[in-house]
């Protein structure tokens, strides 16, 4: 079954051109929104999706009413994969799944993506290391000082109950329960 999905960024936009085409492609059912391609959460497109069997096919016009980056696009190939379904943009041939030659290139893409994401790994890693390196701290920053710390950890060795010490302190039970009492 051919499963068209249609989508516009704003209101003064209208869906009426896009739905017209895949209906003349033959597709039987068309899911379509008003959304903006910046949202990866897009309800129309997550019920299509969800509606797909294996050997359906899903059609857009064009691929950026399907999504806005790459990385998005192979996202939503993905699961449509995994549906046993195939992809099609009726103005992008090379984006078909239903041909050897889209397939070839939409595995071109994942690779480039994939490689791009190792790439940005290394160098946020590169990074880290030099920052460590020079004695940048991560994470966040304690709720309580040194000497705040030293308090709470003689108050939890007198036996001070961790709710009564969260509420003189001004934090959560959690952020006392995590101090040692003091040997």
């Amino acid at each position: 079954m051919f499963i068209g999905y249609a989508r516009v960024s704003t209101d003064g936009q209208t869906l009426e051109s896009q739905i017209e085409h895949l209906k003349s492609t033959g597709c039987q059912k068309i899911f379509a929104e008003t959304a903006s391609g910046a949202k990866t959460d897009r309800r129309e497109l997550r019920r299509c999706v969800a509606s797909l069997s294996e050997g359906d096919v899903l059609m857009v016009v064009r691929l950026d009413r399907l999504a806005r980056s790459t990385r998005d696009l192979l996202n939503v190939l993905a699961e449509v994969g995994e549906k046993g379904a195939a992809f099609r943009s009726l103005s992008d041939a090379w984006a078909d799944t239903t041909t050897p030659h889209g397939r070839l290139m939409l595995t071109v893409l994942g690779g480039l993506a994939e490689f791009e994401r190792e790439l940005i790994k290394a160098r946020t890693s590169e990074g880290r290391t030099r920052a460590k390196a020079q004695g940048i701290k991560f994470g966040r920053k304690h709720a309580l000082t040194i000497e705040q710390r030293a308090y709470v950890a003689k108050l939890r060795q007198a036996g001070e109950s961790v709710r009564q010490i969260a509420r003189i302190m001004g934090v959560s039970k959690a952020t006392i329960s995590r101090i040692t009492p003091e040997p």
